[in-house]
């Protein structure tokens, strides 16, 4: 069964708390902290492979969990990080959070991290110095990403044939190519994308069959809505037209405007066009509409007559489009190279240790953010009044507390960080 929609709820990993210990060993009077770091939450990693082409599985398995960190613990013992989760998927899986692109996986073996593994909490040990001897503050471990993401599936294919519904695109895929899809004299035969390798002299390519498309189908109509994200991955179209249609221009023109409708940028992707069933058919007959269909589609573009059920034409057909795909994948990699320019932005430690701090008019709280100032927020364990001291010292580190000050924050004044709130003095 072909599926190439899906949703799944992503949960990575949470990291492992930090350890509050003291050696106690005989012998040794006042030891000093020993207490671990936990372990970090285990990675959500989606892996792209050619052995797969639905989206079947996440249908029957909506919820992809990583492993947690376990918590540290005495004799300075770092927890256990949680085990990574990989996931396979298939080549061409698009990956959105929230509606935006997280992930674009094209490439055999090719991994991506979709959700982020909570960092392990310090445990005491790392608190230790000169003036700190006996640290009794831990963290906590972070939460790792949680969210739903919705699965994409656009196919990776050389080609695409488009068309009206029963224009021989299936029967021209099942003679030039391994695949066997469905085929009958009737509209809609194909109900989902059928992939084929085409071997053409010393090379060959790799070939999808869409959908049939008809008027209104980037609006709704018929099944093409649902399988034109398909043809965004190919690098040609080979726009197949029934010979015995009666206005073949039109069909040519109405297929065309569907795909614009859908995307703009398929306008400007490489095509050839046929005129498809000719067996049989009077060649001036041929000759006709190839010349309409001319006057529609200009003198830029390759047109040819073939009949896949005699073999006709279709060698010709694989070359000219065995070399327009080389010409296209040529320019992609120019388009790759001009696009990695490199861009002067802030620097990594610029961008986190920026925070801002806001009133909240209604409660009167202020609210800080930032994130590294939420990261220590979400390390911190409120009930112990160690930890929420160290959080107020990285506070004043960080200028916070001046700022506070300035906006007029006293002792007794709440502030809330990440969904935490406690007082700018201790009570």
């Amino acid at each position: 069964m072909f599926i190439d929609t899906a949703k799944v709820f992503i949960q990575a990993g949470r990291g492992g708390n930090g350890a509050v210990s003291f050696r106690h060993e005989i012998y040794v009077d006042k030891g000093g902290p020993d207490g671990g770091d936990g372990g970090d939450g285990g990675d959500v990693v989606f892996e792209a492979t050619e052995n797969l082409n639905t989206l079947i599985d996440f249908r029957f398995k909506p919820e992809l969990k990583a492993n947690h960190g376990t918590n540290g613990s005495k004799s300075n013992r770092h927890g256990r990080s949680g085990d990574d989760l990989i996931v396979k998927v298939p080549m061409g899986t698009v990956v959105r959070k929230a509606g935006t692109v997280i992930a674009d996986l094209t490439e055999n073996g090719q991994r991506v991290v979709i959700a982020k593994g909570g960092d392990g909490g310090f445990g005491n040990a790392h608190f230790k110095s000169s003036v700190r001897q006996t640290p009794r503050v831990a963290e906590l471990g972070e939460v790792g990403e949680t969210f739903e993401a919705e699965l994409e599936l656009k196919l990776l294919a050389d080609v695409g044939l488009v068309g009206f519904p029963n224009a021989g695109k299936s029967t021209f895929l099942s003679v030039v190519s391994n695949a066997r899809p469905e085929i009958a004299d009737y509209a809609f035969t194909t109900l989902t994308p059928n992939l084929g390798v085409a071997d053409i002299d010393d090379g060959s390519l790799l070939i999808a069959d869409i959908p049939g498309l008809i008027e209104g189908a980037s609006e709704g109509k018929g099944l093409g809505d649902a399988f034109l994200r398909h043809v965004e991955r190919t690098a040609v179209l080979l726009h197949l037209i029934d010979v015995y249609t009666d206005d073949v221009a039109a069909a040519y023109t109405t297929i065309r405007n569907e795909l614009a409708s859908y995307s703009p940028e398929l306008m400007t992707r490489p095509e050839v066009v046929a005129l498809t069933k000719t067996d049989g058919l009077d060649e001036d007959i041929i000759a006709m509409q190839m010349d309409a269909l001319r006057e529609k589609v200009g003198s830029d573009v390759e047109i040819f007559a073939l009949s896949s059920t005699a073999h006709r034409g279709l060698k010709e057909i694989l070359r000219a489009l065995r070399k327009q795909v080389q010409t296209a994948r040529i320019v992609e990699e120019d388009k790759a190279v001009e696009d990695a320019v490199p861009v002067i932005s802030l620097s990594s430690d610029q961008v986190a240790n920026a925070w801002s701090v806001v009133k909240d008019d209604v409660t009167g709280h202020f609210v800080v953010s930032g994130d590294k100032i939420e990261k220590f927020a979400r390390r911190t364990n409120f009930e112990s009044f160690e930890g929420v001291n160290r959080l107020r010292d990285i506070m004043k580190k960080l200028g916070v507390n001046h700022e506070l000050s300035r906006m007029g924050a006293t002792g007794e004044s709440v502030i809330s960080i990440g969904g935490s709130e406690f007082t700018l003095l201790e009570q």
